[in-house]
């Protein structure tokens, strides 16, 4: 690895200040990371080979210097995150994300739903009542919702979505009947207000993690019981495609947390257009590199290629939540 920072992803660098403060305070942060965030770092300190001190001095000195321009640190209130997400992404946008954040915070049986595997949880509530399955894969993330989903019967699979599509909130009854399904307390009394999660977005974006061959024969259902829902679901899907829509500024953000391998993979097959646009913003080298490989790689699987793609959507979405970037795509209403 090159002992430039400007070389490091953010998950390298994370896992240098790891590293570099000691395992016992090393395994104290970790406690309070998701288990995505475990696994990434986890790989990536596997992944670094050897350490320099110059690479150790260099994270330090950058972490430092963010440290000191941290406003919020030290703060640890629903209040403070309810108005710094209103200010960022303005009340109507950050209102389903501050629940969303806030339930799942105090929802201790969710968050170890995170740690199991996908089938495990599939296997957990498939015989529950669908609305409530509906609920439980909506306070997951997208991508572990979709797995979820895909190992549920198939003939549940339309409604569930649908379901996931119509909900507005969550009473504090129905929180309590996913205490009895977890076996967890959850937060909540009958007159804390509905919490609203669930909707349009949250369907279309689990169904932007599941493969076409699932996710098609789910929309012609959902097309035939309600074609305006089903409509509405397809207008907010983010697809490979509509990286088209994102500034220059927004793909190289997204590139940076890309790896060479990941894009020639999901750049099999797209439209000139795009990859057009991805070449324009990589140095001339880079480009010149990735179109070589690009016209000398043999072919892929649909599936392979599918599963890249999905892998740098995944990126783009959390690179969007943390806005450095804006998605331009079919749902119209994206920039903040």
């Amino acid at each position: 690895m090159a002992e430039n920072d400007k070389d490091f992803s953010h998950a390298q660098r994370a896992s240098l200040l790891l590293l570099a403060v000691g395992q016992d305070r090393a395994a104290k942060v970790l406690k309070h990371m998701g288990p995505k965030e475990v696994q990434l770092v986890g790989s990536t300190m596997a992944q670094l080979g050897p350490i320099s001190s110059v690479m150790v001095d260099q994270v330090l000195e950058e972490f430092i210097i963010e440290i000191k321009n941290e406003t919020g640190l030290g703060l640890d209130s629903d209040e403070y995150i309810r108005n710094m997400l209103t200010n960022a992404l303005g009340a109507e946008k950050a209102g389903s994300i501050i629940d969303r954040i806030l339930l799942g915070a105090n929802s201790k049986g969710i968050e170890q739903l995170k740690w199991m595997d996908t089938r495990s949880i599939a296997d957990l509530i498939r015989l529950e009542h669908p609305q409530i399955i509906s609920i439980i894969l909506t306070l997951l993330d997208p991508d572990q919702a979709a797995d979820v989903l895909t190992l549920l019967p198939q003939n549940m699979r339309s409604d569930i979505l649908m379901r996931i599509a119509t909900l507005e909130g969550v009473q504090p009854a129905a929180l309590r009947e996913l205490d009895d399904i977890m076996e967890k307390q959850l937060t909540g009394s009958d007159g804390v207000k509905s919490s609203q999660i669930g909707g349009i977005d949250a369907a279309a974006n689990i169904l932007n993690f599941i493969e076409s061959a699932i996710s098609e024969p789910m929309m012609q259902d959902i097309n035939e019981s309600n074609s305006d829902l089903a409509q509405r679901i397809q207008d907010k899907m983010f697809v490979f495609g509509d990286l088209i829509n994102v500034d220059d500024r927004g793909i190289q953000t997204l590139l940076r947390e890309v790896s060479t391998d990941q894009l020639l993979l999901a750049l099999r097959g797209v439209d000139a257009g795009l990859r057009d646009k991805i070449f324009a913003n990589m140095s001339r080298r880079a480009a010149e590199m990735l179109r070589d490989d690009l016209e000398a790689a043999p072919p892929a699987r649909l599936s392979e290629v599918e599963a890249a793609q999905k892998d740098i959507l995944s990126i783009a979405k959390r690179l969007s939540d943390a806005g450095e970037l804006a998605l331009g795509g079919g749902g119209g209403d994206e920039f903040v």
